[in-house]
């Protein structure tokens, strides 16, 4: 009997307890609909991919230790590792003069991701999830490929249901196995769907008796998203629908590993992104780690650009001919730079740079082809055009058409924001 009168109740009781959006604080027309940010942990070379700075003069310095061209009409500077990036030079927006915190990984990784140095706070896509929600009421706001690292996905003291759902580690297993608290085949969908009704509409007159318990309610509605992504999820995952070609495209299935380079299927995530923002994901994560190239730097580095490239290339060009480029923000990065190589140097190592390295944007109004602020000749230190992640952060929220200095959340007596106490600057010039 209690199964009975309980089907179908439990769902139709969360409808108003549970409803998918976040904080709804959204008063800028938007640009874009969702973010794919691909990570590039270990803190990727500026100078040896897309801050061209040539070893000449009369005194030798630091630059470039690969050869660099100009592409497309805008005629950006690509160095010769990103050869398929490079045919879309003129879908990029350039930001030359990065700069961050501390030159220390744990610190400068933490502080790209959640705006904070060394306290456990939101992560961006937490953050976004939270103001938008999603689009896609059998999907989570927000999805973490291949992340490594907890803070990548972590709602911190955000309501469970804005935390990141993370899928595969170390580019491996991207199923719905590795989802946790989702997979499940002890019983059929529909004696699920029954079972779920049953629990929730319990769970629901245990919410009654305590009134306003935003971990319980989030918890609720976390068990309501696990059972709708059983049904959506799987289909998502399932690559045997792409053709040959487009998988060759993305390089799907093909790992490399050189030296301290981690083996991942960036092509695998790539694509799952694709078909993750096509499903009304707002914010997904693809995450490619082992750019801490401190020994056998340019091998290391040509490693890493080989896996990424040809992924990334098919990542722009399939947006872009779906549509789907222009409310779609690309971001691609990592904690810090790079100093550069001498041509003399004997010694094949790099070190830490924060204080200027490069991000690129693409898609969601940004200006297309466009390269912004400047680091010196050396590249070691943002002179122009200067952007901290604050202001990076400020500047995705706002093309989302949030306000970052209203997107906030009260904890533990006072108020928290992606951008910090101290906010961060909309870099406005960079807008198509």
């Amino acid at each position: 009997m209690l199964r009975t009168t309980s089907c179908g109740f439990g769902s139709l009781a969360l409808n108003g307890l549970c409803g998918a959006s976040g904080a709804t604080i959204s008063t800028i027309e938007p640009r874009a609909k969702r973010v794919i940010f691909l990570c590039m942990a270990g803190g990727p070379a500026h100078l040896d991919t897309f801050d061209y700075k040539p070893q000449t003069g009369d005194k030798e310095h630091p630059g470039s230790a690969f050869k660099f061209a100009q592409h497309g009409e805008s005629g950006l500077w690509v160095s010769e590792l990103y050869p398929e990036v490079a045919k879309h030079a003129d879908k990029l927006c350039v930001l030359n003069g990065m700069h961050a915190d501390t030159g220390n990984h744990a610190q400068s990784f933490r502080q790209l991701h959640t705006g904070e140095k060394l306290r456990h706070r939101p992560s961006m896509g937490s953050w976004v999830s939270y103001g938008l929600g999603t689009e896609n009421q059998n999907l989570p706001g927000f999805i973490s490929l291949n992340s490594h690292e907890g803070l990548v996905h972590s709602g911190a003291f955000l309501p469970s249901q804005f935390s990141g759902t993370p899928i595969g580690v170390n580019g491996e297993d991207m199923s719905l196995a590795t989802i946790p608290n989702v997979s499940g085949t002890h019983l059929p969908n529909r004696a699920k769907r029954s079972q779920l009704d049953l629990i929730q509409a319990m769970n629901r007159e245990h919410l009654a008796a305590r009134q306003n318990d935003a971990k319980l309610e989030s918890v609720i509605e976390s068990m309501e998203l696990g059972f709708r992504m059983q049904t959506i999820a799987p289909g998502l995952l399932d690559l045997s629908d792409e053709t040959p070609q487009m998988l060759e495209r993305y390089r799907v299935g093909k790992q490399i590993k050189v030296g301290t380079c981690r083996p991942s299927d960036f092509g695998r995530q790539c694509l799952l992104a694709r078909r993750f923002a096509e499903a009304g994901v707002r914010f997904i994560g693809v995450n490619h780690s082992g750019w801490d190239t401190h020994k056998n730097h340019r091998r290391d580095l040509a490693a890493n650009c080989e896996s990424t490239d040809a992924p990334i290339a098919a990542l722009l060009g399939d947006l872009d001919q779906r549509g789907l480029l222009d409310d779609t923000l690309v971001v691609w990065g990592g904690e810090f730079g790079r100093p550069g190589l001498k041509p003399s140097d004997k010694k094949d190592e790099t070190g830490h740079n924060p204080n200027g390295f490069t991000f690129w944007l693409a898609g969601g109004g940004v200006k297309p082809g466009f390269a912004y602020g400047k680091t010196n000749d050396t590249g070691a230190k943002a002179i122009e055009g200067k952007v901290h992640f604050h202001d990076l952060h400020a500047t995705i929220l706002h093309l989302l058409g949030l306000e970052h200095d209203k997107l906030a959340f009260h904890h533990q007596g006072r108020k928290h924001r992606l951008t910090g106490p101290t906010g961060g600057r909309v870099v406005k010039e960079i807008f198509g």
